[in-house]
């Protein structure tokens, strides 16, 4: 169990490793606030914030007292990490991380996601396929040496599997539980 001043959960991972189903799942169990950074960096018509209007926003979102926040973004990620007490690292096998974007390609072609802001329907991407086969070399890389180097007081939580991810999610509510009031 955490010690309960656990308020800020950052849910980190590959492109279809399962952060916004973790994220909403440990945001409905702990009662925390909801926060896909994809809906806050793309326009309608999958455009991308300005960097600077980017590390603003990212900055005012992390300001806010709880959250749980979903999202890669390798420019923000140590900013993130400082203002989170706990990160969950979905470190997901390449292949079920493909075959899941492939899924949500499938399932909401021409729509826009949940997680998404509206204009932005769901497209094939082959730059970000190859984003995400490419992870394990590229981006993982980088993410381990910044968890490695986030303060001792953020907990971190690496998950490599099904189970594991359905385990915290039903331990969730203890585990992140809201003091009483």
């Amino acid at each position: 169990m955490l010690d309960g001043t656990e308020r800020r959960i950052l849910v980190v991972g590959s492109g279809g490793a399962g952060k916004s189903y973790v994220a909403g799942r440990l945001a409905a169990a702990t009662g925390l606030p909801l926060i896909h950074l994809d809906q806050h960096y793309w326009k309608p018509g999958w455009e991308p914030l300005a960097p600077e209007a980017w590390q603003h926003m990212v900055a005012t979102l992390c300001a806010r007292g709880e959250w749980i926040m979903d999202g890669n973004y390798s420019a923000t990620l140590r900013q993130r990490l400082l203002a989170a007490d706990a990160v969950v690292f979905l470190d997901v096998p390449r292949w079920r991380c493909v075959a899941r974007v492939l899924g949500r390609i499938v399932r909401h072609w021409g729509r826009t996601r949940p997680e998404l802001p509206p204009g932005c329907p769901e497209r094939f991407d082959a730059a970000f396929l190859l984003w995400v086969w490419g992870y394990p070399q590229r981006s993982r890389p980088k993410l381990l040496t910044e968890l490695s180097a986030a303060p001792s007081s953020v907990k971190k939580i690496v998950l490599r599997s099904n189970r594991e991810v359905r385990g915290l999610i039903s331990r969730a509510g203890e585990l992140w539980e809201r003091p009483p009031v």
